[in-house]
């Protein structure tokens, strides 16, 4: 063995017969199987080698698996926060428009209140321009929150509208109107909040069916 004077050379005298020996061991290493395609029975490196391709691919299989189910729970977890998303949005957005409800419930019967005085002050009350003005700036506001109001006076009776307070008797009415209006009623951002209330003309007990004389 020597080291030559130019840096980084390095040479090295190997026998002959060591070389001989490395090229038939590689020579052996490569040569093909015999005829059918196996190697004979009982090569130690061919069991070594098909017992490491069978834990490969049994590894193989159980990691694919393992990924699938991650993967499947990834997918369920973003559904649920997509779907929580979008529930606090519809809340959000609940809480927007109707929060105010049970507030504006409480301020109606003032409304009822300011529509009764009107109606049972005499044409020539002083009083009776203040108390518009004040409605008026009452339903301004309510407007102005989304609150509007609608009247029941002479509409056939509509439970999902009205809410029937007494009955009258009929008289010139048919049957199932509205001549009695107590209270307008509201709705909020187009959601019934309150109902009109009112009062129903019924027919005389001797018009119901089977209530005739005898």
């Amino acid at each position: 063995m020597s080291h030559d004077d130019a840096k980084g050379s390095f040479s090295a005298d190997i026998p002959q017969s060591l070389l001989d020996e490395a090229v038939e061991a590689v020579g052996k290493r490569a040569a093909p199987a015999p005829a059918g395609g196996e190697a004979p029975a009982g090569d130690p490196d061919r069991e070594r080698l098909q017992a490491e391709l069978e834990l490969s691919q049994a590894l193989g299989r159980e990691l694919t698996e393992k990924l699938r189910e991650e993967h499947e729970r990834f997918l369920r977890a973003a559904a649920d926060l997509e779907n929580y998303r979008k529930r606090a949005q519809r809340e959000r957005e609940e809480v927007q428009r109707f929060g105010a409800e049970r507030l504006l419930k409480d301020l109606f019967p003032v409304v009822d209140n300011l529509d009764r005085a009107l109606a049972a002050a005499p044409p020539d009350d002083p009083l009776a321009g203040g108390v518009k003005l004040v409605l008026k700036v009452m339903e301004e506001a309510l407007a102005r929150n989304g609150v509007k109001s609608f009247h029941a006076l002479g509409e056939p009776f509509d439970p999902r509208n009205h809410e029937a307070i007494l009955t009258v008797p009929a008289g010139e009415h048919a049957p199932g109107t509205v001549v009695v209006e107590h209270g307008r009623g509201f709705t909020l951002n187009d959601r019934l909040v309150r109902p009109a209330l009112v009062g129903v003309a019924a027919a005389p007990a001797g018009d119901a069916p089977g209530g005739g004389g005898a």
